[in-house]
């Protein structure tokens, strides 16, 4: 039995703290509980509503969310609260019951372009991650079945997983019409016949790009604490900037911020990664939008290709 960890973290939602788990939950879907009723696909989620000031919890692919009335603090609680899940955890009994006995549904995979040529966006009807996962080469994508798989395309270069959809970066060796077809089968294969997108494993990978960027992390596994003005910095490029890179297939990172230059440091992903026109584009949208609302406290925006 593996040996569970949970990581606790607050959110933008004072009411609501997140309790990451070092192994997958459910591996594909989300669950909303708004009652003990509800949760009976979970046993953890009705043994979490006995706690009296627990509103609405959340399960995803690693980690539980839970919304709390306002009759406590989350500081006085939240350690009761990761105990027991993991106390749970622990036992080895399934987190969601029903999952096993789901009947496969129907995976629909349709391939959409990118403003960088190279790349290609593969988007599905149902959850692929949660977080942001690259990997560069067959190497790095160890704990990525679904990763490792695409690779033994010879003109597959470097793969992006997020969200409901999964960027492939190619050589020029081969052209999309000849291609993406090929590649959108397979995909939509995959994921129907329920073989793993991702490891538990990769949870704890350097590369996790959710973990690297979180800015409200809070707990004492965090491997970074930042200062106020850098979480305003990576709030506004979560809350304006990600949600339209992501549409294009891509992912941007906050870096780095250097108080003495005033410099912003951010790293793109996926589609953005290497595109012509994305590090000037998105350097100067960024650029202008962190200035104009942070008056004074940002200089400039450095863009680099992850």
């Amino acid at each position: 039995m593996s040996q569970f960890n949970i990581e606790i973290s607050q959110t933008s939602n004072p009411n609501i703290v997140k309790f990451t788990a070092n192994s997958f939950l459910s591996r594909s879907s989300s669950y909303e509980f708004k009652n003990i009723d509800e949760a009976k696909p979970s046993a953890l989620a009705q043994q979490l509503f006995y706690l009296p000031f627990v509103k609405t919890v959340y399960i995803s692919q690693n980690f539980i969310a839970i919304e709390k009335y306002n009759i406590v603090e989350w500081e006085d609680v939240q350690q009761e609260v990761a105990n027991s899940i993991l106390e749970y955890l622990n036992t080895g009994k399934p987190v969601i019951s029903e999952e096993s006995t789901v009947k496969k549904s129907p995976v629909s995979i349709y391939a959409e372009s990118t403003p960088n040529p190279s790349v290609m966006k593969f988007v599905a009807n149902k959850s692929l991650a949660s977080g942001t996962f690259e990997f560069k080469n067959i190497d790095e994508a160890i704990h990525s079945p679904l990763a490792k798989a695409l690779f033994s395309f010879p003109f597959v270069k470097e793969v992006f997983i997020s969200a409901n959809y999964v960027s492939v970066m190619k050589y020029d060796v081969a052209q999309w019409q000849d291609i993406s077809s090929e590649l959108r089968e397979f995909i939509r294969k995959f994921i129907e016949e329920g073989k793993p997108v991702l490891n538990d494993e990769v949870l704890n990978a350097t590369n996790i790009a959710e973990n690297k960027s979180t800015s409200t992390n809070t707990s004492q596994n965090s491997p970074k604490a930042y200062t106020d003005l850098e979480k305003e910095i990576i709030s506004i490029l979560d809350e304006y900037v990600k949600p339209a890179v992501a549409s294009d297939g891509g992912h941007i990172m906050f870096d780095s911020f250097n108080t003495e230059t005033k410099t912003v440091k951010v790293i793109l992903q996926g589609a953005c990664s290497g595109c012509p026109s994305s590090t000037i584009t998105l350097k100067n949208g960024i650029e202008t939008m962190l200035k104009e609302m942070l008056r004074g406290q940002v200089q400039q925006v450095v863009a680099i290709n992850g």
